[in-house]
Parts: structure tokens; C-alpha cells; sequence
């Protein structure tokens, strides 16, 4: 019995050393939040960008969505809630300032 015990010890600490790699979703959740930032910069910090802002904001709201679906840590959610937000009230700040209108 202890040599059970010890042998699945060292079987967790060998998977907690070689960690999976997350490349998609890394990706994915950085795009989300600098999208977010983006729109909300350009929607709400500067109004003669607000289309550009919108654009912004209705591609990075739908993928900080699908970012939050599939994210596999604590720390990609973190960034997926980050751009949803920046992207919503950034979209919401460009159609305040004309929206699609050139």
C-alpha cells in the first residue's frame, strides 16, 4: 500500500513538472484584451475614431467570448474578462460618438 501511495506521488509530480502548453488559447486571450484595450481607447478616449473603435469592439467582444470558452487557466480568464469588457463599453463609447457613421 505505501508503494501505491508513493508511486502516484511521483506521478503527480512528474506531470506537475512537464506543464501542458496552451498556445491557442495563450493567443487567443492576449488578442481578446488588446482588442479590448483597443476599442476602448479608440471608442471612448478618442471620439474622431469611433468607427474604427466600433469595428474594433464588435470583432473583439465575440472573440473575448469564444476566448472565454475555451481557456484552460485562471490567467487567460483574467484577460478573456478584460476584453469582453473593454470591447463592450468601448463599442458603446464609439456608438455614442457616431457609431458606423464616417
Amino acid at each position: 500500500m505505501p508503494d501505491q501511495v508513493a508511486g502516484s506521488r511521483h506521478a503527480t509530480a512528474e506531470s506537475r513538472a512537464e506543464p501542458e502548453s496552451h498556445r491557442l488559447q495563450d493567443v487567443l486571450a492576449v488578442v481578446a484584451f488588446t482588442l479590448g484595450i483597443a476599442a476602448l481607447v479608440l471608442g471612448g478616449g478618442i471620439p474622431s475614431a469611433h468607427f474604427v473603435g466600433l469595428v474594433v469592439g464588435v470583432i473583439g467582444l465575440p472573440l473575448a467570448l469564444v476566448s472565454q470558452m475555451i481557456s484552460a487557466t485562471t490567467n487567460e480568464r483574467w484577460l478573456n474578462v478584460i476584453g469582453m469588457v473593454g470591447s463592450f463599453v468601448g463599442a458603446g463609447f464609439a456608438i455614442s460618438h457616431g457609431g458606423f457613421s464616417l
